[in-house]
């Protein structure tokens, strides 16, 4: 409304005109009960308004009305102080490159399982990433690193020696006795990153199917001894045939 006065105005919606001329002046208080907010606030992370309030009225002993000190508390944004979770980018693993002929890239890696006597037993599978074609496994109750390194040899006798070898970081592949054999044979090793066995996805999936469609056979066959474990019954070719039935 132009050409009306204030009071005329205040009159006409009856509005008092102190109230429409007063302005809020700055309390010291509130100075202080901000002070107290951002250090309690600073010192207390895990305090949300209600601990602090608590604080201010039994502990300090300060009478102040909970909706004031509410309202300088979210003046100062401190209701929104705790940042959401930022969720992580987890990198895209790069694709398993094809090899262009065979013994180029072979990948092997461990599997372990009980039999039904609870004897524990482990087996190593060799893979051709050419052709994912199954190249050994050896199997037995306990392969150390000299173990491995026989079973590669024999089957470097019958496809002949590869370029690289992928594994993982597990022990058996990080030991000196296998690296000073690749070194001997001009052989390279290539590890995997730690905890990704994704890069290693050719003799994962062999892992697979060799648990869905060889496990029934030996599980089914419990034997009453851990002395052997032959590797007719499991129904795949293994590198260690020969050892298996000449063992007492």
């Amino acid at each position: 409304m132009q050409g009306v006065s204030i009071a005329l105005a205040c009159q006409a919606f009856d509005v008092s005109e102190t109230c429409y001329r007063y302005s809020p002046k700055l309390d010291d208080e509130n100075e202080q009960i901000a002070d107290l907010l951002l250090g309690l606030t600073k010192a207390k992370k895990t305090w949300g308004f209600g601990l602090c309030f608590l604080y201010l009225r039994n502990i300090r002993g300060h009478g102040w009305n909970h909706k004031r000190v509410y309202r300088i508390y979210r003046e100062l944004e401190l209701n929104l102080r705790i940042k959401p979770r930022k969720r992580l980018k987890r990198e895209k693993p790069d694709e398993l490159a094809v090899p262009e002929a065979p013994n180029e890239v072979w990948s092997m890696d461990f599997m372990a399982d009980r039999l039904g006597n609870y004897c524990q037993f482990r087996l190593l599978n060799v893979l051709d990433d050419f052709n994912q074609e199954g190249l050994g496994i050896e199997v037995d109750f306990s392969l150390p690193a000299e173990r491995v390194v026989r079973a590669l040899n024999q089957i470097i006798e019958w496809h002949g020696a590869p370029r690289t070898i992928r594994v993982d970081n597990g022990p058996k592949y990080i030991s000196g006795t296998l690296m000073e054999w690749a070194e001997q044979k001009g052989i390279a090793l290539a590890h995997i990153q730690p905890r990704k066995p994704q890069q290693n996805a050719y003799v994962e999936r062999y892992n697979r199917t060799v648990r869905h469609y060889g496990w029934t056979s030996i599980s089914s066959k419990p034997s009453t001894r851990c002395s052997r474990l032959p590797p007719s019954g499991f129904g795949l070719t293994t590198t260690s045939a020969q050892t298996w039935a000449t063992a007492g």
